[in-house]
């Protein structure tokens, strides 16, 4: 899945393609409480570590390798924004 659409509008199931496209072997157990919780594009950037646990995540690496993957998505909407208002500046 590419990042053409900024995660923060993300339906839940964009995110739920996102978990399938980065995170295969944990789908099935993301994706109920996904749904569940309707978690969209922004909360999902809103998480924080110790709710993966939560979100049916035990293992610590499992929740590492998601967290490492939900703070680049955090970074990536940064750079957006950034750039947004940035355009608007040099625009005017």
């Amino acid at each position: 899945m590419g990042l053409s659409k900024r995660v923060s509008s993300w339906s839940v199931e964009e995110v739920l393609e996102w978990v399938q496209d980065q995170h295969p072997t944990h789908t099935g157990t993301l994706q109920k409480a996904i749904i569940k919780h309707a978690i969209s594009g922004r909360a999902l950037l809103r998480l924080k570590d110790h709710q993966l646990e939560l979100l049916g995540l035990e293992a610590e690496e499992q929740q590492q390798e998601i967290w490492q993957d939900l703070l680049l998505l955090r970074v990536q909407e940064e750079i957006n924004e950034l750039n947004d208002i940035c355009s608007e500046c040099f625009s005017s």
